[in-house]
């Protein structure tokens, strides 16, 4: 019981945390580099693990991180969408190396764990429901 509860407030908090993120750069009242930093940190809790230091790692090395850390796989896939909508906003702040490299992340995570990436990672209607299905 305790385990469900932790993990439905942590598939929350990411939802929240996307959520927020999306819509204050949306409304222009944040700079992508903030928002982007912002969701590198709440993965780096997520995991348990310095943000910066886990996302400084190759794209298999986090994947390798996951799997020896036990990371519910439900987790995993909130990590890689937080990682692309984190792309978009370093794209948007023009550091187009680093944008790259959290993409390259969240996908090395999907096909690790076997599941798509949307199109487009401003799309967060998907990841509500997710998040619901946790704690049923």
């Amino acid at each position: 019981m305790f385990e469900q509860d932790y993990l439905m407030k942590l598939l929350l908090a990411f939802y929240q945390a996307m959520f927020k993120s999306l819509r204050r750069v949306m409304d222009e009242d944040e700079d992508p580099k903030e928002a982007a930093d912002t969701l590198d940190e709440v993965v780096g809790n997520a995991i348990g693990m310095d943000g910066k230091s886990l996302l400084s790692l190759a794209p298999e090395s986090i994947t390798g991180v996951l799997q020896i850390s036990g990371t519910d796989p439900r987790v995993t896939e909130f990590v890689a969408r937080s990682l692309l909508l984190s792309s978009q906003y370093l794209t948007q702040a023009g550091q187009t190396a680093l944008a790259s490299l959290r993409a390259e992340q969240a996908r090395a995570i999907a096909q690790a764990y076997g599941f798509e990436l949307p199109d487009d990672p401003t799309d967060l209607s998907d990841l509500k429901e997710m998040a619901e299905q946790a704690n049923a």
